[in-house]
């Protein structure tokens, strides 16, 4: 048999074929008819046009932005958001399940197409009518990008730490400082913007400031060379002196903090879906390579491996759906628990892409397969929306109050 593959990308066929495999019923009973429907719709779109983009995506560091517009013109962007600002108003588990979806046919689309939820997301938990209706329309169809400004060169996951300040002035407040490790800050529209107004307060210093990409005084750098979700811009952004007028104020300095943490909550919901996306993916990859090579009969040791990468993928998306379920039910759900399904679940997709290329052996390594590709993309899922080493502190954290109150 011949030892050159067919990338899955360019077999929509087997794409979906190979993907289906992994649609395990267990999974499925916690999905409701128009989330299996919106999950057919993504995977459908997935694989024939965006997938088979992906791997010249990744090689080529091309901005995945038309194939986000293009998820955004069958209205799967605004799924968690209200109809009248250009949502449809789903749940939050139909969003987790497409950007499964997504995450397994082109990871670096999946960051781009999170973003925009992510920028928008602040806007509607605390933005006045006017700046709901001037911005989230546009960030939710694809015609202004969006770019989150939380992470700085000295305050990553210790949000706390924050150094841009914001300075009351007539009108407004003045901004400057820095932001890096900002996902489409190269070409960023419009920005939901952190600063504190106090540096010594920590996190009681914070507020949230809806910042034009325009903006005079704001300088954007080039993006970073990466190790993986190449079809992503990463940048740095400096404001120095950035006028912010008052009626693009979120939150003013002191009342931030809870617009910090309730948004993290939707974007690590966004990092648990793209790590079992990922793994999806690598296995899937791993599958369809098997299968050119040796048919449809493995070794004893080939066998165990996959059926162990099975269960495990399949736990993940428990994990993921169950807590996607419960912020959908209530919004006071424990840090303990998005932090275990996001540390879980970014987890999830480095390890199976790891094992995945173990099981390859040297075929594992080549880019055509698809399986490094997928290692790359999953190490920063473990990095951002607090690194899992937080999301460990946070789960250890609620582990000891919950002891504490027995003794």
């Amino acid at each position: 048999m011949s030892t050159r593959f067919s990338p899955l990308e360019a077999n929509p066929i087997g794409y979906e074929e190979v993907h289906g495999l992994l649609d395990e019923p267990a999974a499925d009973a916690l999905l409701t008819d128009r989330e299996q429907e919106l999950r057919s719709t993504t995977r459908g779109i997935m694989a024939a046009s965006i997938a088979p983009r992906a791997a010249d995506v990744d090689r080529h560091h091309e901005f995945t932005g038309p194939q986000v517009r293009e998820l955004a013109n069958h209205g799967l962007m605004g799924l968690v958001f209200p109809r009248e600002y250009g949502g449809t108003a789903d749940t939050n588990v139909s969003y987790a399940a497409v950007v499964e979806e997504v995450a397994a046919g082109c990871a670096a689309t999946s960051l781009v197409f999170v973003t925009q939820m992510h920028v928008a997301y602040p806007l509607l938990l605390a933005g006045t009518e006017d700046l709901k209706e001037r911005y989230i329309p546009g960030l939710l169809d694809g015609t202004a990008w969006g770019s989150l400004g939380i992470t700085e060169p000295n305050a990553g996951s210790d949000v706390s730490g924050m150094r841009t300040t914001a300075t009351a002035v007539d009108g407004g407040y003045r901004i400057n400082g820095s932001k890096t490790f900002i996902t489409t800050g190269d070409v960023a529209d419009v920005i939901a913007g952190f600063a504190t107004g106090d540096r010594s307060a920590g996190r009681d210093g914070i507020g949230a400031f809806v910042i034009d990409g325009d903006a005079e005084g704001l300088a954007k750098g080039q993006p970073f060379r990466k190790l993986g979700m190449n079809g992503s811009s990463t940048a740095e952004l400096f404001f120095d002196d950035v006028f912010v007028p008052t009626q693009n104020v979120l939150a003013a300095p002191g009342e931030g903090w809870s617009v910090v943490m309730k948004s993290v909550t939707k974007s690590r919901i966004s990092a648990a879906a793209q790590g079992v996306g990922i793994a999806r993916a690598a296995y899937a990859r791993t599958l369809h390579a098997l299968r050119q090579r040796h048919g449809h009969r493995f070794s004893d040791e080939v066998t165990y491996a996959l059926a162990t990468l099975r269960g495990r993928i399949l736990q993940g998306r428990l994990l993921m759906l169950t807590v996607a379920r419960q912020v959908d039910e209530r919004p006071d759900v424990a840090p303990g628990q998005i932090g275990m399904m996001k540390q879980s679940c970014t987890d999830l997709g480095w390890e199976v892409s790891l094992e995945c290329m173990r099981i390859l052996g040297g075929w594992g390594d080549l880019e055509e397969i698809g399986v490094e590709r997928c290692l790359r993309d999953s190490k920063v899922t473990q990095i951002y929306d607090g690194t899992n080493e937080i999301q460990r502190l946070l789960i250890g954290r609620e582990t000891s109050r919950a002891l504490k109150e027995l003794s």
